[in-house]
C-alpha cells in the first residue's frame, strides 16, 4: 500500500463488508413510517367519516305533515329576461309554468355591477317591459333586480366593499333600479367572508333606501359552518372560507327582508349525504333567522358537474326532503319560509315535477 492508496479499502474484506446483511433497523424504520402515515390518515379521515355519518343520519325519518310551501318561494331568472332576448310569448310560457306553485318572487339578473359599484342602464334595457308583462300575466308576483359582482379580497380584482365610495355607488345604483320599477333588490356578492362588517354597513344603507321606496331587500347567503368555526379552518387551509359563522348569518338575516341560502355546490357525493347536509343547513339557518325575515333554502335546478357539485347527488328531491326534515325538526310552523330555485335556464322538466310533487304538494 502506498500513499496514493492509503485509506482505500481493498481486497476481499471490503467486498464482504459491502454485502453484509443490514439487520432489522431498516425494517423497523419502514414499520414506523407506515404506522405514522396510517395514524395521520386516520386522524384526517375520522372527522370526515364522522361528519358524513352524521349527515346520513340527518337524512332519516319522515318530514312533519304540512312542511310544504308557504307560498313564499322564489325563482332566479337569467339575464335574457331584461336584455331583449325574451318576448311576450316567453312571459306567457313562464306564467303557465308558475301558476299553481308557491313562487312569489322573481330574482331577475340585471347586472353585474361594475367594480366601482355603478350599474349602467344598458344592463337592463327591457326591465319595464318585463315588470309590466309579469304583472299582467302573474298578478301578485314581485320582480326584483338580481345584482352582484365578484368581491376583491381573495384576488385584487373586484368590488372593494371596504371603500366608502364603492358602497355609496351601490346604493345609488339600487336607487336607479327601483326607479325603473323593480319591487326589490336582490344581492349576490361573492366570495363574502364571514364577519365582513363593510357588508353589514352596506346592508344598513340599502335597507333604509328600499324601505323608503316600499321595496324589498334580499340577499343570497353563503352556507353556515357545518362544524364550529369551520370557515376559519377553510380560510387557513385553502384561503377560501366558503362558509359563514351562524352568528354572522344571523346578523345578515336581521338586516334584510329575505335571505336565500345557496344550499348547493356542497361537494357531497351521494343524495343521502347532500339531503342530510341541506337538513342541517335548514336547521342552522332557522335557529338564527328572525321571524320577520323570509328564509329561503336554495334548490339546485342545474346539472353541471364541476368542482364541488355532483349533479347526481345534488338533486331537487334530495334537497326538498332535506329542507322538510330540517324544518320539521326546528320550526315546523314557521310562516316566513320557502325555497328558491336556481336557475330557470338550466332547469329540466324533472326538476319542476319534483318541486311541484315534493314541495308544492
Amino acid at each position: 500500500m502506498n500513499e496514493e492508496t492509503a485509506g482505500e479499502a481493498t481486497g476481499p474484506e471490503a467486498a464482504d463488508g459491502e454485502n453484509l446483511p443490514q439487520g432489522p433497523r431498516p425494517r423497523r424504520r419502514r414499520r414506523r413510517i407506515v404506522i405514522i402515515v396510517a395514524t395521520a390518515l386516520t386522524l384526517l379521515l375520522l372527522p370526515v367519516l364522522t361528519a358524513e355519518t352524521a349527515l346520513r343520519l340527518n337524512y332519516t325519518g319522515d318530514p312533519a305533515h304540512g312542511t310544504q310551501t308557504r307560498n313564499r318561494d322564489a325563482l332566479w331568472l337569467g339575464h335574457a329576461w331584461v336584455d331583449g332576448r325574451k318576448t311576450d310569448k316567453d312571459v306567457k310560457a313562464l306564467a303557465h309554468r308558475l301558476r299553481g306553485t308557491g313562487i312569489r318572487d322573481l330574482y331577475v339578473h340585471s347586472g353585474p355591477l361594475e367594480h366601482d359599484g355603478t350599474l349602467p342602464k344598458s344592463e337592463y334595457p327591457k326591465a319595464r317591459w318585463l315588470i309590466k308583462a309579469v304583472h299582467r300575466e302573474l298578478p301578485g308576483i314581485r320582480v326584483q333586480a338580481w345584482l352582484g359582482d365578484k368581491l376583491a379580497g381573495e384576488t385584487p380584482d373586484g368590488l372593494h366593499l371596504e371603500r366608502a365610495a364603492t358602497r355609496t355607488a351601490v346604493v345609488a345604483s339600487t336607487r336607479r333600479i327601483l326607479a325603473a320599477g323593480y319591487e326589490g333588490a336582490h344581492f349576490d356578492l361573492e366570495p363574502l367572508h364571514s364577519g365582513d362588517s363593510d357588508y353589514l354597513s352596506l346592508l344598513d344603507d340599502l335597507r333604509a333606501l328600499t324601505h323608503a321606496h316600499h321595496a324589498l331587500l334580499s340577499v343570497a347567503a353563503h352556507q353556515i359552518d357545518p362544524l364550529p368555526a369551520f370557515h376559519s379552518f377553510a380560510g387557513l387551509t385553502t384561503g377560501h372560507p366558503k362558509w359563514w359563522s351562524q352568528a354572522y348569518f344571523g346578523q345578515v338575516a336581521r338586516r334584510v327582508d329575505q335571505i336565500a341560502v345557496m344550499s348547493y355546490d356542497t361537494a357531497q357525493p351521494l343524495q343521502s349525504l347532500y339531503g342530510g347536509y341541506v337538513a342541517q343547513q335548514t336547521s342552522l339557518a332557522l335557529e338564527v333567522a328572525p321571524d320577520t325575515t323570509d328564509l329561503l333554502m336554495g334548490l339546485p335546478f342545474y346539472h353541471t358537474d364541476k368542482m364541488g357539485h355532483w349533479a347526481a347527488a345534488e338533486t331537487v328531491p334530495a334537497a326538498v326532503r332535506g329542507v322538510r326534515l330540517g324544518l320539521s325538526r326546528t320550526d315546523a310552523d314557521r310562516a316566513r319560509f320557502g325555497v328558491a330555485l336556481y336557475v330557470d335556464f338550466a332547469a329540466t322538466e324533472a326538476d319542476w315535477r319534483a318541486y311541484r310533487k315534493d314541495w308544492v304538494g
